[in-house]
């Protein structure tokens, strides 16, 4: 199987989403300031479209902007943890 395959484990449904208070909300819908979050399972609702997020990805805060294809995901999902690998040329080549 496939790691492409495989598919997490989902929440209970009378549990609801998985969703972490943010103190600074509603100024953040009124002043359109990013809210700085480190809580990459934090379910995206969708009263969050159009909204920024700087999401921690374990070394600095990565811009998310969320949009209506957004909704139902978990914010980590848009702030990656390892950067893409490249072969660099060698000096002697």
């Amino acid at each position: 199987m496939h790691a492409s395959l495989v598919v997490r484990g989902g929440r209970s449904a009378w549990k609801g989403p998985f969703f972490v208070a943010f103190p600074n909300l509603r100024e953040a819908i009124q002043n359109n300031v990013p809210i700085k979050t480190q809580a990459r399972d934090c379910t995206i609702l969708p009263n969050f479209i159009g909204m920024r997020f700087q999401v921690h990805n374990g070394k600095e805060y990565i811009p998310v902007t969320v949009t209506q294809d957004m909704v139902g995901h978990k914010l980590g999902e848009f702030s990656h943890t390892k950067k893409r690998f490249t072969y660099k040329m060698s000096k002697n080549k």
